[in-house]
């Protein structure tokens, strides 16, 4: 008898709701205590759970921790600015990106897939998606993002680099994966 995959996988969707609510953690810290310029300037890892989740479990788990993570944490937030479906799809395509790279393009194991694939995501969902969504609210300035996010991305990248050879992490990367 053949498993589900995906989000029909009672062991991911547990793994995916697990991340979506440490993601929702670590950004509503990081809008209360790391948010400088309202809201423009925040140092987060809050899409580290959401690139995980894309890594490990394929694209659509991913864009579905990425969303349910960023509505929750908006929801739970004290964030003055009115949500923005546009960052939304922004935080979704940072899980997508990341699984689509790892699962569909970048097929060698490695740090170099888990490297492309943090790049990817940020480039996609948090600097351009996410910046074209903030731009109604911070106009120009958001090309601040862009310096900021390259940092981020480097800091998650070699998170799950490290993560990536750890002997329990690469049994979830193995469950995540034994439906492909």
């Amino acid at each position: 008898m053949k498993t589900k995959k995906g989000l029909g996988n009672v062991y991911v969707l547990v793994c995916a709701a697990m991340l979506a609510a440490v993601s929702v953690v670590i950004g509503i810290f990081c809008k209360s205590f790391l948010n400088f310029g309202n809201g423009l300037f925040r140092i987060t890892l809050e899409n580290f759970p959401i690139i995980l989740s894309g890594i490990a479990f394929g694209p659509v788990v991913g864009a579905c921790v990425g969303a349910c993570a960023d509505i929750i944490s908006f929801m739970l937030s004290t964030q003055t600015l009115a949500i923005s479906p546009v960052v939304t799809l922004g935080a979704a395509a940072v899980g997508a990106v990341s699984g689509l790279l790892s699962h569909y393009v970048l097929k060698r194991e490695g740090n170099a897939r888990v490297i492309l694939s943090v790049g990817a995501a940020h480039l996609v969902g948090s600097v351009l998606i996410k910046s074209v969504g903030l731009f109604a609210y911070y106009e120009w300035l958001v090309l601040w993002r862009i310096p900021t996010y390259i940092v981020i991305a480097a800091i998650e990248a070699g998170l799950l680099c490290y993560l990536h050879k750890s002997p329990v992490f690469a049994k979830i990367f193995k469950l995540g994966r034994r439906d492909e």
